[in-house]
């Protein structure tokens, strides 16, 4: 009896056996072929096509999961597979396997087929602040996850997103287990970020500065304020008014007019422009007329500044005056204001011609 059951195990594919073979490990950018910059960066290997014969023989479940060991240096991980196109006795891994097993192009490397139960929490930590520069980490994360079949507590794998590759370690993985694996195919799993490497969190300030003082700060721009007396005490109208004498000296500092006098290209009609006379440069001297400086109107209307919550209606009204001295609201001169006779080209009826 017990030798008619172990004949149907064998039969069966046995229910205890495992893929287990040793093959020749090189990076994926060795494998002949068009280049596979995304495959670099996920958890997937390149097997021959005779494993792929082994594994449909043993009934292999899906997702086909490997361990791999490298027994000289005590290193194991895990990975799922890609395609089985590499060429017999070799394997192809991408570049963070290599460097978290610490092999090197042509070692052996031991693959066994394996089961890990279904993830569900995972901790990661970026390797440089640069991944705190991705707006939407999660996503980018479930976008790149895509390329991995598993994950092991302990690795660094690294993936590409707008032309910068990213390295990130596994600091935690539910549920745990003694091979320290997770699946990420098909499965809710939540992440969590651990600050990155070289983070440093900001200081924070005391805040204990004193904030400036308002009057201190208005009565450098607007004068001396005063609480109270009359609207033009309050916004000291006599150093702003034009005819103010002060208001007149400080036009200097604060007008922005332009200073200078204006060339014209072209001359009056009629006339011609006149040609500047003829003589041997010497230095520090000039025989053509030098423009006069146009003269600055030193009493126009000043800057208007005002302290806060104070209103302006407008200057005084000085009326104008007219040439006899009169001014020019007046009384009016009681003649109207047209004299003379009129013209008409139409005649009169009673007009003989």
């Amino acid at each position: 009896m017990a030798m008619y059951q172990a004949a149907m195990g064998q039969r069966r594919g046995g229910a205890n056996r495992r893929f287990d073979e040793f093959f020749r490990v090189y990076p994926l950018a060795m494998m002949p072929g068009p280049e596979r910059e995304e495959a670099n960066h996920g958890g997937k290997i390149f097997l021959p096509s005779s494993a792929l014969d082994k594994l449909t023989r043993m009934h292999i479940a899906y997702p086909m999961l490997f361990e791999l060991i490298n027994g000289t240096k005590g290193k194991q991980t895990h990975a799922g597979v890609l395609e089985f196109t590499a060429e017999e006795g070799k394997v192809y891994l991408p570049y963070w396997l290599m460097q978290t097993l610490s092999l090197d192009p042509g070692d052996l490397l031991e693959i066994k087929s394996t089961d890990l139960p279904l993830g569900t929490f995972i901790k990661l930590q970026a390797q440089s602040t640069d991944f705190l520069e991705i707006s939407d980490p999660k996503a980018v994360l479930e976008n790149a996850f895509r390329g991995f079949s598993c994950l092991t507590t302990g690795d660094i794998f690294t993936f590409k997103y707008n032309d910068h590759v990213y390295s990130i370690a596994v600091i935690e993985a539910k549920p745990e287990s003694a091979k320290r694996g997770i699946c990420t195919l098909e499965t809710d799993l939540s992440v969590d970020f651990a600050p990155p490497v070289g983070y440093v969190e900001p200081t924070r300030s005391s805040g204990t500065s004193t904030p400036r003082s308002a009057t201190g700060g208005l009565s450098a721009q607007a004068g001396t304020l005063h609480t109270q007396g009359t609207m033009a005490q309050a916004i000291n109208y006599a150093d702003i008014a034009p005819s103010a004498t002060s208001a007149a000296a400080g036009a200097k500092a604060v007008s922005s007019h332009f200073l200078g006098g204006g060339q014209k290209l072209s001359s009056k009609k009629g006339g011609k422009a006149p040609t500047p006379k003829a003589s041997t440069p010497i230095a520090g001297s000039s025989t053509n007329p030098q423009p006069t400086p146009a003269r600055r109107n030193n009493n126009g209307p000043q800057p208007l500044r005002l302290p806060p919550r104070k209103l302006f209606f407008g200057y005084e009204h000085v009326p104008l005056k007219k040439k006899d001295g009169k001014d020019g609201d007046g009384e009016k001169k009681d003649s109207p204001f047209f004299e003379g006779q009129g013209q008409t080209l139409r005649k009169k009826k009673d007009d003989k011609k």
